[in-house]
Protein backbone atom coordinates (compact mmCIF):
# COMPACT_ATOMS: atom_id res chain seq x y z
CA UNK A 1 0.00 0.00 0.00
CA UNK A 2 0.87 3.27 -1.07
CA UNK A 3 -0.50 7.08 0.37
CA UNK A 4 -0.51 9.36 -3.11
CA UNK A 5 -1.92 12.16 -3.60
CA UNK A 6 -4.01 14.27 -6.49
CA UNK A 7 -3.44 17.69 -7.93
CA UNK A 8 -4.88 19.35 -10.38
CA UNK A 9 -3.69 22.38 -12.26
CA UNK A 10 -4.34 24.36 -15.26
CA UNK A 11 -2.44 27.70 -16.34
CA UNK A 12 -4.32 29.51 -13.67
CA UNK A 13 -5.29 27.64 -10.45
CA UNK A 14 -3.78 24.65 -8.44
CA UNK A 15 -6.02 22.59 -6.32
CA UNK A 16 -3.48 20.30 -4.24
CA UNK A 17 -5.05 17.60 -2.21
CA UNK A 18 -3.28 17.48 1.52
CA UNK A 19 -5.39 14.22 2.28
CA UNK A 20 -4.58 11.96 -0.12
CA UNK A 21 -5.59 8.39 -0.54
CA UNK A 22 -4.12 4.65 0.46
CA UNK A 23 -3.73 2.90 -3.02
CA UNK A 24 -2.94 -1.02 -3.56
CA UNK A 25 -0.93 0.06 -6.14
CA UNK A 26 -0.48 1.81 -9.69
CA UNK A 27 -3.16 0.64 -11.25
CA UNK A 28 -4.93 1.62 -8.15
CA UNK A 29 -3.77 4.68 -8.08
CA UNK A 30 -4.74 5.01 -11.73
CA UNK A 31 -8.51 4.09 -11.76
CA UNK A 32 -8.69 6.45 -8.13
CA UNK A 33 -7.15 9.50 -10.39
CA UNK A 34 -9.84 8.38 -13.34
CA UNK A 35 -12.56 8.72 -10.35
CA UNK A 36 -11.59 12.03 -9.44
CA UNK A 37 -11.63 13.60 -12.66
CA UNK A 38 -15.22 12.56 -13.70
CA UNK A 39 -16.42 13.47 -10.25
CA UNK A 40 -15.10 16.53 -10.67
CA UNK A 41 -15.96 17.31 -14.09
CA UNK A 42 -19.56 16.09 -13.56
CA UNK A 43 -20.18 18.88 -10.65
CA UNK A 44 -22.37 22.11 -12.49
CA UNK A 45 -19.78 24.58 -12.76
CA UNK A 46 -18.48 27.07 -15.57
CA UNK A 47 -15.37 25.53 -15.14
CA UNK A 48 -14.30 24.26 -18.72
CA UNK A 49 -12.26 21.33 -17.61
CA UNK A 50 -10.42 20.22 -20.96
CA UNK A 51 -7.17 21.93 -20.56
CA UNK A 52 -6.83 20.57 -16.53
CA UNK A 53 -4.27 18.12 -15.67
CA UNK A 54 -4.17 15.85 -12.40
CA UNK A 55 -0.67 15.38 -11.02
CA UNK A 56 -0.27 11.98 -9.01
CA UNK A 57 2.37 12.01 -6.41
CA UNK A 58 4.09 9.93 -3.52
CA UNK A 59 3.96 10.62 -0.30
CA UNK A 60 8.49 12.06 -1.16
CA UNK A 61 6.25 14.26 -3.32
CA UNK A 62 7.63 12.92 -6.73
CA UNK A 63 5.40 12.71 -10.00
CA UNK A 64 4.06 9.24 -10.38
CA UNK A 65 2.18 10.04 -13.44
CA UNK A 66 -0.47 12.65 -14.88
CA UNK A 67 -3.79 12.36 -16.01
CA UNK A 68 -5.34 15.08 -18.88
CA UNK A 69 -8.84 15.55 -18.18
CA UNK A 70 -9.24 15.12 -21.43
CA UNK A 71 -7.48 11.78 -21.22
CA UNK A 72 -11.04 10.59 -19.28
CA UNK A 73 -13.68 13.32 -20.85
CA UNK A 74 -12.54 12.89 -24.56
CA UNK A 75 -11.52 15.37 -27.32
CA UNK A 76 -14.28 18.06 -27.85
CA UNK A 77 -16.16 17.61 -30.96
Amino acid sequence: MTHVYFHCSNTKKVFVDRRGAVVEDIADARDHANRIVQSLTRERSLEDWRDWILHVSDDQGDELFVVPFTFVLGEPN
